[in-house]
């Protein structure tokens, strides 16, 4: 379970974020991400729109999305705010594949110790 604490909850977070931070994407997600000197650890944003499905569809992304960053913690570097954008591929993927690509643009912007 992804604690509270880890977690961006509000909209000026995220926009200051999108304003700030720099961007990076595949095929299946987009990721948004600053560094925040002094903070302990990554702090995480899901973002599903609409478009990609019903609340079922959207709630099992963002599950996914979360159950990899658990996996991930201990590789992630500690001092960054993280916001996942999912894209129309996401949608039919299996957990696996959705954890290899969020691994892919972690490791492409250096985020990954």
């Amino acid at each position: 379970m992804l604690k509270k604490a880890y977690r961006i909850k509000k909209n000026k977070e995220f926009q200051d974020i999108f304003k700030t931070g720099k961007s990076f994407a595949n095929r299946e997600l987009v990721i948004y991400y600053r560094r925040k000197k002094g903070q302990q650890h990554i702090r995480i944003g899901i973002s599903v729109g609409k478009k990609l499905g019903n609340a079922v569809t959207r709630n099992r992304i963002k599950r996914y999305i979360r159950e990899c960053f658990i996996q991930l913690d201990d590789k992630i570097k500690q001092e960054y705010d993280i916001i996942v954008i999912a894209r129309n591929r996401s949608i039919d993927m299996s957990f696996l594949r959705l954890c290899n690509s969020l691994q892919h643009l972690l490791k492409k912007q250096n985020l990954l110790q």
